[in-house]
C-alpha cells in the first residue's frame, strides 16, 4: 500500500473514531472523571489499607467501604443534631404559610420599582417555571444517576488502578512506555494535591460562612456553613445553589439580613475567583494563576461543571506532558551539536 492510500485509510479510520468518540461523549466524560478521581483519592485508600486494625489489615476493597461508611456516619452525626431545628420550624412554618406569603408580598410592595411589577407577569412566569420543573427533576434524576455511576467506576478503578495502568502501558513499545511511566507518575502525584488545594477551599468558604452567618443571626447558620463548604467543590453551580438556599432563610427574617448574605457572597466570590483559587492551585500543582483561570474557563465551557471540577488536574496533566514531550526534546535539539560543526 503506497503512502497516499496509507493517508486516506488513516483519515477514514481517524474520522470514525471521532464519529464514535462524539456519539458517546457522556460515558467518555463520566469514564474521565472516574480517572481523575481514582488518582487524588488513591492514596487515602492506600492509607486505610496499610492500617492495622487489631491484628487485621483491612483490603483495598475494605479501605474504601471504611471510607465510604466513615463518610455517611459524619454526615448521619451532622444530621442528627442539625435536622430536628429545621424539620421543627418547617412544621411551624407550614401552619402559617398564608400569614408568611402575605407579609412577603406586603414586603415586596414597599420595596421601590417593584411595586410596579405587573402581578400577573409574575403569575405567569411563576406558572412557566412550575410547568419546567419536571424536566428540572429530570435533570437532577440523570445528574444522580450520573453521580453514582462515577462513585461505582472510582472505586473499581481504585482496586484495579494498577493493572489497568500497566495494561495501557503495555500497548506502547518499550521505549515509549519507560519514558512515558516516569512521567504519568509525576503527574498523578502533582493532580492529587488538587484535592488538597480544594479542600482548603472548602475549608475557607465553610468557615467564612459560619462566622458570617453567626454574626447576622441567620437561622441554622452552621448547617448553612457546612453545606456552603461542601457546595463549593462543585464550580460555579454549588455557590449560587448556596446563596439561593441561605437567602431564603435569611429573607424570611428580614431584608437586611437577605442584603447581608448577597454582600458576602459576592465579595467572597471576587476574593475567591481572583485570590484564593488562583493562589491556593499555585502552590499544590504549580501551576500559574492564569493558568488556573484559563483551565477553568475552558473546562466549563468545554464539559459544563463537570468540566470545570476537572479542569485543574487536567491542565497539570497536559502541563507536566507538554514539559516532558515537547520543551525537553525542544531543549534537547538546541543543545545537541549541529551535523557537520
Amino acid at each position: 500500500m503506497d503512502t497516499s492510500n496509507r493517508s486516506v485509510l488513516f483519515g477514514f479510520l481517524l474520522a470514525i473514531l471521532l464519529f464514535i468518540a462524539y456519539e458517546i461523549r457522556t460515558s467518555l466524560l463520566i469514564i474521565y472523571v472516574s480517572c481523575i478521581f481514582a488518582i487524588v483519592l488513591s492514596p487515602s485508600v492506600q492509607w486505610v489499607h496499610r492500617l492495622k486494625i487489631i491484628r487485621w489489615h483491612p483490603s483495598r476493597g475494605a479501605a474504601i467501604l471504611l471510607i465510604v461508611t466513615a463518610a455517611f456516619l459524619a454526615f448521619t452525626i451532622l444530621f442528627l443534631f442539625g435536622l430536628p431545628p429545621v424539620i421543627s420550624d418547617i412544621q411551624q412554618l407550614l401552619t402559617r404559610l398564608p400569614q408568611e406569603l402575605s407579609s412577603f408580598g406586603e414586603r415586596i410592595r414597599h420595596i421601590p420599582f417593584l411595586n410596579k411589577i405587573d402581578q400577573g407577569k409574575i403569575e405567569a412566569y411563576t406558572t412557566s417555571v412550575i410547568s419546567g420543573v419536571p424536566a428540572i427533576l429530570g435533570s437532577i434524576a440523570s445528574g444522580v444517576a450520573s453521580f453514582f455511576g462515577i462513585a461505582v467506576l472510582t472505586a473499581y478503578l481504585i482496586l484495579e488502578g494498577e493493572s489497568v495502568f500497566s495494561w495501557g502501558l503495555a500497548l506502547l513499545p518499550p521505549d515509549k512506555r519507560n519514558r512515558l511511566k516516569p512521567v504519568l507518575i509525576s503527574a498523578a502525584g502533582r493532580m492529587r494535591r488538587w484535592l488538597v488545594g480544594q479542600a482548603f477551599l472548602m475549608l475557607i468558604l465553610g468557615a467564612s460562612s459560619v462566622i458570617v452567618f453567626g454574626m447576622l443571626g441567620i437561622r441554622y447558620f452552621y448547617m448553612l456553613g457546612v453545606f456552603a463548604g461542601l457546595a463549593n467543590f462543585i464550580p460555579f453551580l454549588g455557590p449560587i445553589l448556596t446563596v439561593i438556599l441561605a437567602g431564603l432563610v435569611a429573607a424570611f427574617d428580614s431584608w437586611g439580613k437577605l442584603i447581608g448574605v448577597l454582600v458576602f457572597y459576592f465579595a467572597y466570590q471576587q476574593v475567591e475567583n481572583a485570590f484564593f483559587t488562583p493562589k491556593i492551585m499555585q502552590s499544590q500543582v504549580h501551576l500559574s494563576a492564569s493558568a488556573v483561570l484559563i483551565a477553568l474557563l475552558i473546562g466549563a465551557q468545554l464539559a459544563g461543571i463537570p468540566g470545570a471540577m476537572m479542569a485543574v488536574p487536567t491542565a497539570v496533566l497536559a502541563s507536566v506532558l507538554i514539559d516532558a514531550f515537547v520543551i525537553e526534546r525542544h531543549a534537547q535539539k538546541q543543545d545537541s551539536p549541529e551535523v557537520g560543526s
